[in-house]
C-alpha cells in the first residue's frame, strides 16, 4: 500500500514537471499568442487595478524611505562640503598672511644698501605686542640686547622711519613710534628747505606736525621729510641724517601765528606694522640726546 502511494507521488511530481516545461516553452514559443498568451493578457487585466490600488497605497511608504536615505546621503555630502570649505578657509588665510608677510619683508631686502642704513648693521625683527592705549605709541619686538639692540637705535621698515628703541631685554625690545606723545624727531624737508621737530598732534596721535617753520618759509605740498641728524660734536640728535619719514600734505599760515601749520603723513604703517628693522651699531654719535 505504502508503495504505490509512493508511486503515485512520483507520478504527480513526474506530470507537473512536464506541464512547467510544456507551460514554459509555450510561453516563449507563442510570445504572447495563443491561449496562455490570451491567459496572461486576462491575469494582467483582471490583476492591473489591484496593482495600481497597491503602488498608490504603497507610495507614501516608498516615498518616506527614499526621504530618509536622501536626507543622510545629504548629510554625509553636506560634512564633506564643510569640512572641503574649511580647508580652502585655512590654506587661503595661509597663503594671505604669506603674502603679507612677503610683502612687508620684500622691502626690507635691500633697506641696508640706502645711506645711512648702509652704515648700521641691520636686525629685522618681528613685532609681538603691541601698546594697549588708543594712542598706539609702542610696540614690541622680538630682538634685544643678544642680538646687539640697544636704547636709542633708530628702528625703520622699508618705507620709512617707525621710532627708536626705547627699553632692551635678552630677547626683546620695546619701541617707542614717531606718534607718542613724547616723541620729537628733528626734521628736514627736501630739497633744501628749513629745518624742524616732527611731533604728534596734542590729543591726535594719528596727526603728525612739523613744528617751529616760520611762515616766511615755503614749503610745498609733496615735500619728502628726512631725519635732520644734526650734530654739534658733543650733541647729537636721536636719529642720524637720511631716513625718510613722511610727506607733507598741508602747510598753512595764520595771521598772528608765528609758526606755520605743517601736516605730514608718514611713510610707515605705524597701525599695521608687524616687521621691522632696527638699525644697530653705525657711526657713534657723541652726546646722544635722551
Amino acid at each position: 500500500m505504502y508503495r504505490k502511494q509512493v508511486r503515485r507521488r512520483r507520478a504527480v511530481l513526474v506530470l507537473l514537471i512536464v506541464a512547467s516545461l510544456v507551460l514554459l516553452s509555450a510561453t516563449f514559443s507563442q510570445a504572447g499568442e495563443g491561449p496562455v498568451g490570451s491567459i496572461q493578457r486576462g491575469a494582467a487585466t483582471v490583476l492591473s487595478p489591484v496593482e495600481d490600488v497597491a503602488s498608490r497605497a504603497l507610495k507614501p511608504a516608498r516615498d518616506l524611505v527614499n526621504w530618509f536615505r536622501e536626507t543622510f546621503n545629504a548629510r554625509g555630502e553636506n560634512a564633506e562640503l564643510k569640512a572641503q570649505v574649511q580647508d580652502l578657509q585655512r590654506r587661503l588665510a595661509q597663503s594671505q598672511s604669506a603674502q603679507g608677510e612677503l610683502a612687508q619683508l620684500r622691502p626690507l631686502v635691500r633697506v641696508d644698501r640706502i645711506p645711512p642704513v648702509s652704515e648700521y648693521n641691520p636686525v629685522t625683527a618681528r613685532v609681538i605686542a603691541r601698546s594697549p592705549t588708543v594712542w598706539y605709541s609702542t610696540v614690541t619686538v622680538d630682538r634685544g640686547s643678544s642680538s646687539g639692540v640697544e636704547v636709542n637705535d633708530p628702528v625703520i621698515t622699508g618705507d620709512g622711519l617707525v621710532g627708536r628703541v626705547s627699553a632692551t631685554t635678552r630677547s626683546t625690545a620695546q619701541v617707542t613710534l614717531i606718534t607718542d606723545h613724547r616723541s620729537a624727531v628733528s626734521a628736514r624737508v627736501l630739497p633744501d628747505g628749513p629745518d624742524g621737530v616732527l611731533e604728534p598732534e596734542a590729543g591726535d596721535p594719528s596727526t603728525l606736525l612739523l613744528d617751529f617753520i616760520s611762515p616766511d618759509q615755503k614749503i610745498e605740498k609733496g615735500a619728502i621729510l628726512v631725519t635732520a641728524g644734526w650734530s654739534n660734536g658733543q650733541i647729537s640728535s636721536k636719529f642720524p641724517y637720511g631716513i625718510r619719514i613722511g610727506r607733507v600734505t598741508s602747510a598753512t599760515s595764520s595771521p598772528g601765528e608765528a609758526y606755520q601749520r605743517v601736516n605730514v603723513q608718514a611713510f610707515a604703517d605705524l597701525r599695521g606694522l608687524d616687521y621691522v628693522q632696527i638699525l644697530t651699531g653705525g657711526p657713534p654719535r657723541p652726546g646722544l640726546l635722551k
